[in-house]
């Protein structure tokens, strides 16, 4: 199991502990400085869908207009380019891809 995301992030945090504790630890992976993002995005993408892209995110609000329509056109490069709209943690285990900590998340992996 690797989990996607950034150091200082507290639902990664979260994410990791819990899984520890459930015996399912993962490998974290940063995804500024560790991650093949112009791999894994694509793959992320068509997994999870938009739900990558957060859009709640600090980020995602100082974004100028044209980057935002750009999210429609070519999600992947923006993500590529600007890693921490990607909503994290991203979770990869047994071909699966899962985004988030949400309840439906932790049910499935805990």
């Amino acid at each position: 199991m690797i989990l996607y995301g950034l150091k200082n992030c507290d639902t990664c945090k979260k994410a990791l502990k819990a899984l520890e504790s459930a015996g399912k630890p993962a490998d974290f992976v940063d995804i500024r400085t560790d991650a093949d993002l112009s791999t894994k995005v694509p793959a992320w993408l068509e997994a999870a869908g938009e739900k990558l892209l957060n859009k709640a995110s600090t980020t995602w609000r100082n974004l100028p207009e044209e980057q935002r329509t750009k999210a429609e056109s070519d999600p992947a490069s923006l993500l590529i380019a600007n890693p921490t709209l990607i909503k994290r943690p991203v979770i990869e285990t047994g071909g699966e891809i899962y985004v988030g900590w949400k309840k439906d998340v932790q049910a499935a992996l805990v």
